[in-house]
């Protein structure tokens, strides 16, 4: 693929380590490339990281056909720059794509774009303990009409940030609220696609729940209120007698970190059960002594440990107020082959070749 480069000739000053913080920053450049019926995906290009000119009247602003994926880049100590099982986001992008009714993007395509881009940045990627250089590829229709109907034009772009760690004060357990009147995502809904309405639909749960001192939402199914969806933007798991759960697919995002959470535990002896989880099952569980430990899964945190659940009037302790063993040995681990500091027996990181 021949990209075209534009270089910026405002380099932007790096931000300190301690200013690093989620998704405020952004490098000095992006990628972008269009698509046409005609012409299929056409003049792939990275320039200045700059506003995007459109027309009031287009469709991923009046109707959000706009679909995203989030992956990050890390620095080795030896100076390697790495991904994290890339192809599985690429992957991902492609069924959000098709439920959105918009074009797939080559896998090959969509990763090399990323390796010139993060090679382009590379001094953009921190290496302190935590630090990442987060990835946001966004897919966006183009069309200026009104009218529900799939854009024949669309979008990709892709625009990068260094980010620091995602508990500033270490890994401790946070406190959620189990929703019980809004809900995620529905049974032939969107909930597994990466699609900008879901992330915006649940933005008044998580106001709530912050008012309230919570951390994050706990999502309970639209038919029943009663079965374990997602935990905010993660997936979540239960350590129930040993037995780590974790709520099935469908309705829920297959998110990376999740299926590699599952991948480890496996190889670890863990069994694990990917099933309906009913919250009162759960209550009941923690009542008896039998929860171990729950914690979240994302690219943003990797594990995110759980240490209360409120559902209505009950509170339940899902922890001593310290990470759990499991979920602190997970974090290891991951965040160790994401590095490169810890050997990749499952062939999961993805090497950047650096430019001439």
């Amino acid at each position: 693929m021949n990209i075209r480069i534009e270089l910026s000739k405002n380099p932007k000053p790096k931000p300190k380590i301690d200013d690093l913080a989620f998704g405020k920053n952004f490098s000095d450049h992006m990628f972008v490339m269009d698509y046409s019926p005609e012409k299929g995906w056409y003049d792939p290009r990275i320039i200045p990281y700059g506003p995007i000119s459109v027309d009031p009247a287009t469709t991923s602003l009046h109707y959000g056909q706009l679909i995203f994926e989030g992956l990050k880049a890390y620095k080795s100590e030896d100076g390697r720059l790495l991904l994290f099982r890339p192809h599985e986001n690429a992957a991902r992008m492609n069924i959000s794509a098709e439920r959105m009714c918009m074009p797939s993007v080559d896998p090959a395509l969509f990763i090399g774009a990323i390796e010139k881009l993060v090679a382009l940045e590379k001094d953009w990627i921190p290496n302190s303990p935590g630090t990442a250089l987060y990835i946001r590829p966004f897919i966006m229709a183009t069309d200026p009409m009104l009218g529900v109907t799939p854009s024949s034009g669309y979008r990709l772009v892709i625009i990068t940030g260094p980010t620091g760690p995602y508990f500033k004060g270490g890994m401790a357990p946070v406190r959620i609220f189990a929703e019980d009147e809004h809900v995620r995502a529905v049974k032939g809904g969107t909930g597994f696609a990466k699609c900008a309405g879901n992330y915006a639909g649940s933005m008044k749960s998580q106001f709530n729940a912050k008012e309230k001192g919570f951390n994050q939402v706990l999502w309970l199914d639209a038919i029943h209120r009663k079965y374990i969806e997602e935990c905010g933007a993660m997936n979540v798991f239960f350590i129930i007698d040993g037995i780590a759960v974790t709520p099935e697919l469908g309705t829920v995002l297959d998110g990376v970190t999740r299926k590699s959470v599952v991948e480890i535990l496996k190889s670890w002896g863990i069994l694990v059960e990917e099933r309906p989880i009913a919250i009162d099952e759960l209550a009941a569980a923690c009542a008896a002594g039998k929860v171990g430990e729950a914690f979240c899964t994302g690219t943003a945190a990797v594990i995110s440990p759980i240490g209360e659940l409120q559902w209505g009037e009950k509170t339940m302790r899902l922890s001593s107020g310290e990470i759990g063993a499991i979920s602190q040995k997970l974090h290891d681990e991951l965040v160790g082959v994401q590095i490169g500091a810890r050997p990749d027996t499952r062939g999961w990181t993805h090497k950047v070749p650096l430019q001439d």
